[in-house]
């Protein structure tokens, strides 16, 4: 994909954006289908149904639809994401099977007919986002990131693996949103999230921001979080602790001064996906970092 300059990934064709956002929802569609949708997962409360209904699009909610219509409306409020979800997974707790998948196809399929027809000059309209007011094409894309963590939500419910490329565009997402909202809100600063197969890396300064896809092994300067692709995800999600997984060296990081100069966006953006990750390098990765020298010791 090479370097995205200014606007991160709305700043590419949106042809690029439609081919990862649209293959990620294919991706989940099948890890849904996988799933039984009655079991519990990690998620405390939530079974499979709940963690379905609340992607899908009903008669009485679409998130996608109100995303629209505060991108032409020039902004708006941030919604209230825990209402909401409350909202649809209490009305339609015992929506059937299939009528759960049928809601989850019709997200898919609203997104595709946005980026089929809509005129282009809407996707860099601000738009209120669950994590803050972003161009609209971002918010599309950081569809990635949510799909990639629920469906690793899903295994304990009985659902496949994910695939490879769709924790990749999770940490895809991952790195687009942080340097989105890093640029909006002028905290310059950037960060690799490297794995065993590749990764992205951001920048943020002077009001915009740039995003890099890297090949695996590749050798990146400054700030560097790696691991597995779900431990990445798992660690920015708040499904795994940060701290535990670098004293069990499961996460890697370098220079962690370029996480802390990061940190105020937690502040800013209570719903930032990896707030838990700078939440915790705030507080503690001081320590963290003195437990792992005692511990090579």
């Amino acid at each position: 994909m090479g370097t995205v300059t200014r606007r991160g990934l709305a700043g590419t064709d949106r042809d690029v954006v439609s081919a990862l956002v649209l293959s990620s929802w294919d991706a989940f569609l099948t890890v849904a289908q996988s799933a039984d949708l009655d079991r519990p997962t990690r998620l405390p409360g939530w079974r499979g149904h709940e963690i379905c209904v609340h992607l899908g699009v009903w008669d009485d909610y679409d998130a996608l639809d109100g995303l629209l219509a505060s991108a032409r409306a020039g902004g708006g409020t941030t919604p209230d994401v825990d209402a909401a979800n409350a909202r649809v997974t209490s009305a339609h707790r015992g929506a059937p099977r299939a009528d759960v998948l049928a809601a989850l196809r019709r997200h898919r399929d609203g997104v595709e007919q946005y980026l089929r027809t809509a005129p282009a000059d809407l996707d860099l309209a601000p738009t209120a986002a669950p994590v803050g007011v972003l161009p609209l094409l971002t918010t599309i894309a950081g569809e990635c990131y949510e799909l990639a963590v629920h469906a690793l939500d899903l295994a304990d419910a009985g659902a496949a693996q994910p695939p490879e490329s769709l924790l990749q565009a999770g940490i895809a997402a991952l790195a687009d949103v942080t340097g989105a909202l890093a640029a909006a809100h002028d905290v310059p600063g950037g960060a690799a999230l490297m794995t065993p197969t590749g990764g992205w890396r951001f920048e943020a300064a002077g009001g915009g921001w740039l995003v890099e896809q890297l090949p695996g092994r590749a050798r990146v300067e400054g700030t560097a979080v790696t691991g597995e692709a779900a431990t990445l995800l798992d660690a920015s999600a708040g499904r795994a602790n940060p701290v535990a997984l670098l004293a069990r060296r499961r996460l890697g990081l370098r220079d962690p001064a370029g996480l802390l100069a990061l940190a105020p966006l937690v502040e800013v953006a209570p719903n930032l996906p990896g707030g838990p990750i700078l939440r915790l390098a705030a507080r503690s990765l001081s320590g963290a970092a003195g437990l792992l020298t005692r511990l090579r010791r």
